[in-house]
């Protein structure tokens, strides 16, 4: 599609706009709906991974009594609090930005530990302590994160407290305060939390904010395709997906063919291409940016969460779409090169070494 002929919001990113001229009531860069969950990480055999029943490369949804039964199989395996985007949002403040949270946990050691964990990282978020997760027993969610020898990850995930997040659990002052609100595909597996998710973005845009959706997964967006496509056409100004989610989203047969469906959507999009780097759409038409040197890669649990972060902390910090995803494939690079999801490296030096942001 010809440059003169893109959608008229792409004339400039909204985001941009939005941070130009926030003032005091978006005093918070980006604020994230998701699942809160602690990651329990171990190294795994390709056999391994198969025994537990799960498949290899993707996340699936699992009980409490099958996460037990992986747990029981794992030798000694790495606690840290996660969550996609709860991931972004403490990338976002690793790199000197302000972030919010929103997300369910329950009221025991595993959601305080949480709670106090997210603080630290420099993050505001008022837990909502459902009392139905109190009721049902339900505990705080947990993620189980199977890393083999090529570096990638598969994922079993019991929801738990996360799952009951609704419309009441959503800080609307919080959200408001947001120039950007990040919304995890993930949590649309929970309809109460889908309602949850709407709220939000309607909030979002009263208050003249942005609204992001990570796609999470690709057997998310194949489960929600419908769903998913119909909120870009309201409630979503900025998609974040890697080829696959992207190619299965928009039914295309290549990742060229979704990236050309989802031009015409006219949306801020950045589509991530693993080693290969990421495209990104401006106002010129898609533009490829090469992928940040890895000292290594040990484990990609992560690395879309903290190429958001990247991405998200550039749009709302006055940078283009080129450079913001420049910034995400830095803080993407960091994260694989080590196990766990949450940054070990000073971002905000490593992005200031690099040029992308003043030292």
């Amino acid at each position: 599609m010809p440059a003169d002929d893109l959608p008229p919001v792409l004339d400039a990113s909204p985001v941009t706009a939005a941070h130009a001229g926030r003032g005091l009531d978006h005093d918070l860069d980006v604020v994230a709906i998701g699942s809160p969950l602690l990651d329990v990480i171990e190294m795994a055999t390709y056999e391994q991974v198969a025994q537990v029943g799960l498949q290899k490369g993707s996340m699936t949804l699992i009980d409490l009594s099958t996460a037990t039964a992986v747990q029981e199989r794992l030798g000694a395996p790495r606690y840290v609090s996660g969550g996609s985007v709860a991931n972004t949002v403490a990338g976002i403040a690793e790199l000197g930005g302000t972030a919010g949270f929103v997300g369910a946990v329950a009221d025991d050691d595993v959601g305080r530990t949480y709670t106090q964990n997210l603080r630290a990282a420099g993050v505001e978020f008022e837990p909502h302590y459902s009392e139905s997760a109190a009721g049902d027993g339900l505990g705080t969610g947990r993620c189980v994160v199977l890393i083999t020898e090529d570096a990638d990850r598969t994922m079993g995930t019991y929801l738990g407290a996360a799952s009951t997040l609704s419309p009441d659990g959503v800080s609307t002052s919080l959200v408001a305060r947001g120039s950007v609100v990040l919304l995890e595909g993930y949590l649309w597996d929970v309809p109460a939390a889908k309602e949850a998710m709407r709220h939000a973005a309607t909030t979002a845009h009263a208050s003249d904010g942005s609204v992001a959706l990570s796609l999470s997964d690709p057997l998310c967006g194949e489960r929600h395709q419908r769903e998913f496509l119909d909120l870009l056409l309201d409630d979503v100004d900025i998609l974040l997906g890697n080829e696959e989610e992207i190619t299965m989203l928009f039914g295309a047969r290549s990742p060229e063919a979704g990236l050309a469906a989802a031009e015409e959507t006219g949306l801020l999009l950045v589509m991530t291409r693993g080693a290969r780097g990421a495209v990104v759409l401006t106002p010129h038409g898609p533009e490829a940016v090469d992928a940040a040197p890895a000292s290594r890669v040990i484990d990609t649990t992560g690395a879309g969460d903290l190429f958001a972060a990247g991405f998200l902390f550039g749009l709302t910090h006055g940078m283009g779409p080129v450079e913001s995803t420049r910034l995400g494939g830095l803080c993407a690079a960091e994260v694989i090169s080590h196990t766990g999801a949450r940054p070990e490296a000073d971002l905000k030096a490593l992005a200031a070494g690099a040029g992308l942001l003043a030292g």
